[in-house]
């Protein structure tokens, strides 16, 4: 079991000795410390628990005069000052790349987004020191760092970007497009009214307090959406009409929709890679080793109505990807580089298909969640009093909201992240780091008598 705390990941291995130790050898060497279980540590489960409690409460009434002499010296020593200090160098040192001084003038070189110009303008004039500021280009042979700049409604969905990194400079920033695609396969898998309403409520209601649940707010609206499309509220289906089908009446036309919807999201990501291909300059580099992939693509979704005119043109695309590896290898070397090609080619076709079929699991788990609903709505006909009926729905629902939303997230992370981005993001880039405005260390404060 994985446990994730701050920025340390925790494996809670179990099992007999022999096989605890095998696991424990087979783990990356020097990037993993074991920690055996104390010896002070019950065996009993309840027992354990209890010690636990007993020992953390320990801790804590340790913790507080220890915490309050920490508080005095860092007031004694400006020590919070000196740590800001410290930290403040360290950004320097690596976002500074050229510092050249005299005893009249400092030439500092350094990041900074474009439209920040006039704040640091403002800033350093009420500092009262005579400045120039300059944008040039950046230098030769130095990286500059990425930031990424979406609408309020859009930043929430740079969490997903994150999870693979920074996209670089010849890189697109999917966010935008991820704003539209996330909320849509979220609101298929989890179509309804009522419990789209309840996420829409919790993310409007957590997301100051924690960041992340700002995703349900377009998820919840999603599934609204979907959820007057396929008639559902709360899992009962005979209070709306459907503006489309309800999933279980038509198993077959939900699925053919959810790969219809697969096949729009792994299009739009070929745009997306030959759209940041033509706006790096690299229109040619593309054409040579991507357009081949496209076309086959195009021919093998044509072959299912049109099988010559498709594979005549997932062939053609087969052929335009080994000659531009031939264009692009030297004289002596062009056969390997075509034989190399074909492999590569045979293997992103493949990866094409499964990518494809993969996205039947939204409609898989919409069915589910109809599913699902209907046995609710089930158990509660069959009960024998109207309280009974109200709790079956209500705890019903609450297991659907805590079960089935936290599985539909998952599904559509994994479809964002090894379906879509696999597509055409790397994360090469690297992350700008600003200087924060706050101080990094706020200083100390005594406290007062009780």
């Amino acid at each position: 079991q994985r446990v994730a705390d701050g920025e340390d990941v925790f494996l809670l291995a179990v099992g007999v000795a022999r096989a605890v130790d095998d696991f424990e050898r087979g783990l990356p060497t020097g990037r993993v410390h074991a920690i055996p279980l104390p010896s002070w540590l019950p065996v009993d489960a309840e027992a354990a628990r209890h010690a636990l409690q007993a020992r953390r409460a320990a801790r804590q009434l340790q913790c507080v005069p220890l915490r309050d002499q920490l508080l005095t010296f860092a007031t004694s020593t400006s020590i919070a000052r000196a740590l800001a200090d410290v930290q403040f160098v360290e950004w320097f040192t690596t976002q500074v790349p050229q510092l050249e001084l005299t005893g009249r003038f400092a030439w500092v070189t350094g990041w900074m987004r474009a439209d920040r110009a006039a704040l640091v303008t403002r800033s350093l004039a009420a500092a009262r020191l005579p400045h120039l500021i300059r944008n040039p280009d950046a230098p030769a042979g130095l990286e500059p760092p990425v930031t990424l700049q979406n609408p309020g409604w859009v930043a929430p969905f740079e969490f997903f970007v994150g999870m693979l990194g920074t996209p670089g400079r010849e890189e697109a920033d999917p966010s935008f497009v991820l704003a539209v695609l996330a909320p849509m396969m979220f609101g298929f898998m989890f179509g309804d009214v009522g419990q789209g309403a309840v996420l829409l409520l919790l993310g409007l209601a957590l997301r100051r307090r924690f960041p992340a649940l700002a995703l349900l707010v377009p998820g919840g609206l999603a599934s609204i959406g979907f959820g007057f499309v396929f008639g559902s509220v709360f899992g009962r289906e005979d209070v709306l009409d459907p503006l489309w089908v309800q999933p279980l009446a038509a198993p077959l036309t939900v699925l053919g929709a959810s790969l219809a919807l697969g096949v729009a999201v792994i299009v739009t990501g070929l745009a997306i890679d030959a759209f940041a291909h033509a706006a790096s300059g690299l229109a040619g580099r593309w054409l040579r080793q991507r357009a081949g992939v496209v076309l086959a693509y195009a021919g093998a979704l044509l072959a299912v109505w049109r099988p010559v005119t498709g594979g005549v043109m997932a062939l053609s695309g087969a052929v335009a990807l080994l000659a531009g590896a031939a264009f692009d290898a030297a004289s002596g070397s062009r056969l390997a580089a075509s034989a190399r090609a074909l492999g590569e080619f045979a293997e992103t076709a493949l990866q094409l298909v499964v990518n494809t079929v993969s996205f039947l699991r939204v409609g898989a788990f919409a069915l589910a969640h109809a599913g699902l609903s209907a046995a609710i709505i089930g158990l509660s006909a069959a009960a024998s009093s109207r309280t009974g009926v109200a709790l079956i729905l209500v705890i019903g629902n609450l297991l659907v909201l805590a079960l089935e939303a936290m599985v539909v997230g998952i599904q559509t992370t994994r479809l964002v992240l090894f379906e879509f981005f696999i597509r055409f993001l790397r994360g090469t880039g690297r992350a700008f780091r600003p200087l924060q405005d706050a101080p990094l260390y706020p200083t100390p404060v005594q406290r007062g008598p009780a």
